[in-house]
Parts: structure tokens; sequence; C-alpha cells
């Protein structure tokens, strides 16, 4: 891995505006973190806060066409080699027109190790955004597995939008119906893993309960009814070098919490 990179983090912010008005950027800033993954930021270019964009970043964005809807962003404090914006930029035989005109994905590179920020599509508001979700789900596996078999190490960053196991989320009994914890959403990302990923938050806690979104509805987060659905899913080689992947919860930004992985470098 031709990196120095030590502290990754990654976070559905659900608007990034509002994020910065709950004082994420001082946060982010006292983390002195190497790399962050941003999704949700629901904003174009003009809208990104000026605190936004911290001083020794290289800031890149993936914005979607429509208005205050999806979006995803990469800091890095070491410049990349490369930077590809959207799915089409690293897979042009795939029809991905869709997807990134939603502005779901980020890859940069640094030699032969690339980090990616992708928020992937929730299926929870209708049975035609499941849908989408699931071919999504099926056109993405075959790019991870062409990248890892190229010889990259990746690290995927994201709001995956699937709990994998019932540790994965405290009412699990409740939602095998729903969107996030179908049971072939569920079986996707088995396979995935199958393929040859990590999932390192896991491998280090195997018996963890540990969330990192709640419902706004009710009071979700006071009672931590929630789901673990924001990952760092890598490649073998990588997973070894995690020593550490909290969540943080002292402060709320967004209906999602920060997911902060270290590395031994």
């Amino acid at each position: 891995m031709q990196t120095t990179m030590k502290k990754i983090i990654t976070c559905n912010v659900n608007g990034i505006r509002a994020a910065t008005k709950k004082g994420f950027w001082p946060w982010f800033t006292a983390q002195k973190a190497d790399l962050l993954c941003l999704q949700e930021l629901k904003a174009h270019e003009h809208q990104i806060p000026e605190e936004a964009k911290p001083d020794g970043y290289h800031c890149f964005y993936h914005f979607a066409e429509k208005p205050g809807y999806s979006g995803v962003a990469l800091y890095s404090r070491e410049k990349p080699d490369a930077v590809h914006i959207g799915l089409t930029s690293i897979d042009p035989e795939t029809d991905w027109s869709d997807m990134d005109a939603e502005g779901r994905f980020i890859q940069a590179d640094f030699g032969n190790f690339s980090v990616i920020s992708s928020y992937f599509p929730s299926g929870s508001s209708s049975p035609e955004r499941q849908a989408i979700k699931m071919t999504f789900l099926e056109r993405i596996l075959p790019l991870f597995i062409r990248l890892k078999k190229s010889g990259r190490e990746l690290i995927i960053c994201g709001d995956i939008n699937i709990a994998h196991q019932n540790i994965d989320l405290k009412n699990w009994r409740g939602n095998q119906k729903n969107s996030g914890f179908l049971p072939e959403e569920r079986a996707w990302l088995s396979a995935w893993l199958d393929a040859g990923f990590v999932d390192p938050f896991r491998t280090l806690y195997p018996e963890k309960e540990q969330y990192s979104w709640w419902s706004n509805r009710g009071k979700a987060r006071e009672n931590n009814v929630g789901w673990r659905i924001d990952y760092h899913i890598c490649t073998p080689e990588i997973a070894t070098q995690f020593n550490d992947i909290s969540v943080y919860t002292e402060s709320w930004f967004s209906d999602h919490a920060p997911v902060i992985a270290t590395l031994n470098r």
C-alpha cells in the first residue's frame, strides 16, 4: 500500500450545510485525519460552505443533478495520483448514467491503492427505489471484483444502506422485511465478502453491538436503536493494517455518526 495514511473517516452528513451548522468542521479539524469520505451532501458546488473546504486538503466532489439530493465528497491530505468522478469514469462499458446522475461515487488512486467514497442507494422509499438499489448492487460487485483482480488495493468507504447481520441492528426481528435488512441484500453483502473483501470492523470486534445510523422517529438515538450501515470494506492486505474502528457519538452532526478508522502504518 503506497501511502502514509493512518486515519480515514467516513460519514453520511445528511446535508453538508446542515452538518456545517452543527459544528462538523471544527470537530474534523481536531481529528487530524488523513482522508475523509462524505456522503449525502445535498448540495451543488456553489452551495459548499467555506468551512467545508479545510486548509491542507485536496477536495473532490461528485454532485447529483437533482438539487438537494445525494452527492459524495473525498478530502485527502496527500494529493492523489488520479481521481475518478462517477462510475462511468472507471467502468465505461457499463451503463452507469442513472447512478452518476445521482452523484454516488469518487475513487482516488495513490499508486496501486485506492480509496472510494460511495453512497449506495436506499430502497426504503418505494418498491421502485428498491428495484433500483438491487440493480445497482448487481452492477457494482463485478466492478469491485475487477478492481481487486487488477492488483489494486482498496478501501471502500461509505453508506452502504445494508445491515449485514443480526448484530448490526437493534431491532433485527422487526426489520427482516424492510429495505436495508432484506435477505437478498444481506446475501449480496455476504457475496461481496466471499469474493475476497473484508469488513475490518467486524473482524476487530466480532461481538460488538455498534451502530452508525439512527432513525429520527421516536427516541431511536436516545435508546440506541440503530443500524450499522456505514463501512470501510477493504482488500485483505489492508485489512491486516486496521488497528481500530470507532463510531463517534459524543456530538451529533447528522442522523449518521462518523466512523473513524486508524491503521498501523
